[in-house]
């Protein structure tokens, strides 16, 4: 029922909307139900931002970029090792891989199955999907619930968080460039969801085609928007599909791949 309320606003509200953008809207709406059911993950963790993993007494809540990066290897790959939950069917580790693929392509990371190292992620097919931000030292989950999570675009937002990166629209900078539309936002329980963090930019700008930004009606309790860029209420962003290519661009500053290894960055 409530896709059908979702599918009937956008119609209403949208008579020019494609296909694929219902889609992606749709998607977003399940995956903000799912994660909002999950804040708790457990006595000891509950969810930052709707899918970021926080662990009581961990510096977590202040993880961001830099301070959280995986290790590089001598010869300039960084490589994640990771280990994929046997309940998994073989057509859901496809799509894990090629959620991988798609952060490994025009990047120095590497995901790797994991033989003896220490620090690896542990793909689990949990409640909802989340992650851990950048890495924490030993084993870390990685939630993917099967089958709503299991999509190449959301794998591919996860590991991003991984790799230690937040929402784009949690930049200390946002307020620049979109608005936040407080009231819209679901019984004003996730306004927490759209706070701002002293994150790291990497002197890169603003990304709304990024596949870390919210959509335009993140959290939202009447199907009204709860970000609309400043300039250009025409804008799109949201997507849930690919990494942009600044999206690969911040991989490579942040882990000084290649020629990005000569870029100075800014905290």
């Amino acid at each position: 029922l409530d896709l059908i309320f979702n599918i009937d606003i956008l119609l209403r509200e949208k008579k020019k909307i494609t296909i694929s953008q219902i889609f992606n809207e749709l998607i977003t709406s399940f995956l903000i139900q799912c994660m909002a059911a999950s804040r708790v993950i457990d006595g000891t963790t509950t969810l930052r931002e709707g899918d970021i993993a926080v662990s009581t007494g961990r510096r977590s809540k202040v993880c961001f970029a830099r301070s959280c990066q995986w290790a590089k290897s001598v010869d300039g790959h960084v490589y994640i090792p990771y280990k994929i939950s046997p309940d998994y069917s073989e057509m859901d580790i496809k799509l894990i891989k090629k959620g991988m693929e798609n952060i490994e392509k025009g990047t120095c990371v590497r995901f790797v199955p994991r033989t003896h190292q220490r620090d690896y992620i542990d793909i689990q097919a949990q409640s909802g999907c989340w992650s851990y931000l950048g890495a924490r030292g030993g084993k870390q989950t990685v939630s993917l619930q099967n089958p709503h999570c299991v999509q190449v675009g959301v794998i591919s937002h996860e590991f991003m968080h991984v790799l230690g990166f937040v929402h784009e629209q949690s930049r200390f900078d946002r307020d620049n460039y979109v608005t936040v539309m407080w009231p819209n936002i679901w019984r004003g329980k996730f306004k927490g969801n759209f706070e701002k963090f002293k994150t790291e930019n990497l002197d890169l700008p603003y990304d709304f085609g990024s596949i870390m930004h919210f959509g335009k009606y993140a959290y939202s309790q009447d199907g009204e928007p709860t970000i609309v860029p400043k300039n250009n209420q025409r804008m799109k962003f949201g997507q849930t599909e690919h990494l942009s290519h600044i999206d690969k661009m911040k991989i490579n500053k942040l882990y000084k791949c290649g020629k990005s290894s000569q870029v100075s960055t800014i905290c």
